[in-house]
């Protein structure tokens, strides 16, 4: 090998030291040995190998990285990475990087492909990276932190994802950066966001978007991602905002899970069976413990049937609602004191009766409704005034 390389770094003439150096990479290639490899990769990093030869060399030998076994591949790749100086060779860089990320995601090793991705140079100052490849590249590598549920790397990137988004037109790019911030927004926990962005994805109408085909089961996953994120969401006007669009859309009453819509959306009281069968459609995090000792479904369907105990009940002393919500007493009373705290839920406690006091909303709509009829009643009297002064009155 050493005299292979003293040959070929010995001749002059340019064109025939690349070919040279082809025929001992084949050789490398064909023998599969690691050792040999990173000679190999030593030489051509050398001060024997002009820069724009071993450039040219480093770029064939990351594309031929697949023609060795996935354990080699691997060894002789990272190797690669750990002498290659980056700044003079970027281009050669990202393919290994592309190549054993590949690899890694054909391994279901999500972070591993999402790292190796992540490494990349997309802002080089001595090559110009194009805006719809730095795009693809951070939608690709928050997909990969996403396999494996990782909210935190995901978001960094769909954050530079989104510098990038206004400016580039860009359909299947669009498309999945919608649908991982998402996922992100699911994995966070910020339900009744997700929820909207799964509702708008859901309705979509192309079914054929660049090279991808939008199928009816994905918009059905994404349309009961909407339901489900929304019934976890905090209680209170927004989320029921959203139940109500939701409920009112024909397609919802297919999903496996629109009973439990319906009883959510109309304010009735869940009980344990049914709460029992909607956890059995739950993610993971979906159903994660909270520092207060609840786990997120907990929690939802806490501060539901505390909403809907409001719309049954005048008042209820915190035992009373601490049976009915399967808790104790102190801690549906601090639960309920948050919601109204938030105006999430109308009403008042009295921490000396130890009593809840609910409000009804039926007084203010009366009220408005009052004020409405008062206002009607107010331009009749300008009308008729005008009319009376033989003034004409714009119909």
């Amino acid at each position: 090998m050493e005299s292979a390389f003293a040959s070929a770094s010995a001749i002059s003439d340019q064109r025939q030291k690349i070919e040279q150096y082809k025929h001992i990479l084949s050789t490398v290639i064909s023998s599969s040995d690691v050792v040999q490899a990173k000679k190999f990769i030593d030489h051509l990093l050398s001060d024997d190998v002009p820069l724009v030869v071993s450039r040219q060399l480093l770029q064939t030998f990351a594309q031929e990285l697949g023609r060795w076994e996935p354990e080699t591949q691997k060894e002789i790749a990272h190797y690669a990475l750990s002498q290659i100086r980056v700044v003079s060779f970027e281009e050669q860089v990202m393919i290994i990087r592309e190549k054993l990320a590949e690899l890694y995601e054909s391994e279901q090793q999500w972070s591993k492909a999402a790292q190796m991705l992540s490494g990349i140079n997309l802002d080089s100052g001595t090559r110009a990276v194009d805006d719809t490849f730095k795009l693809s590249k951070c939608v690709q590598i928050a997909r990969l932190y996403l396999e494996d549920d990782d909210a935190v790397n995901a978001e960094a990137f769909i954050h530079k994802a989104s510098f990038l988004i206004t400016t580039i037109q860009h359909e299947v790019l669009t498309l999945e950066y919608k649908i991982c911030y998402a996922r992100i927004l699911d994995l966070k926990r910020r339900f009744l966001e997700a929820a909207l962005r799964y509702y708008d994805f859901s309705q979509i109408e192309k079914r054929q978007i660049g090279d991808q085909e939008i199928d009816e089961e994905a918009l059905e996953q994404a349309l009961s991602a909407a339901v489900t994120c929304t019934i976890l969401a905090a209680a209170g006007p927004q989320r029921s905002r959203v139940l109500a669009t939701l409920y009112k859309d024909e397609r919802c009453s297919k999903l496996k899970i629109y009973p439990i819509l319906q009883k959510v959306y109309l304010e009735r009281i869940l009980r344990k069976p049914e709460i029992e069968a909607f956890a059995e459609e739950l993610k993971p995090h979906q159903k994660a413990l909270l520092p207060d000792n609840f786990t997120v479904l907990d929690r939802a369907m806490i501060e539901h049937n505390l909403l809907s105990a409001s719309k049954l009940y005048t008042n209820i002393s915190f035992e009373e609602l601490g049976t009915l919500l399967g808790i104790e007493p102190h801690k549906a009373e601090k639960i309920a004191s948050k919601m109204i705290y938030e105006d999430r839920m109308r009403g008042s406690i009295d921490q000396v009766e130890a009593v809840i006091h609910f409000q009804d909303d039926s007084e203010e709509l009366q009220q408005w409704d009052q004020q409405i009829v008062g206002l009607c009643q107010a331009l009749n009297e300008v009308l008729d005034g005008m009319a009376k002064k033989g003034m004409a009155i714009p119909v």
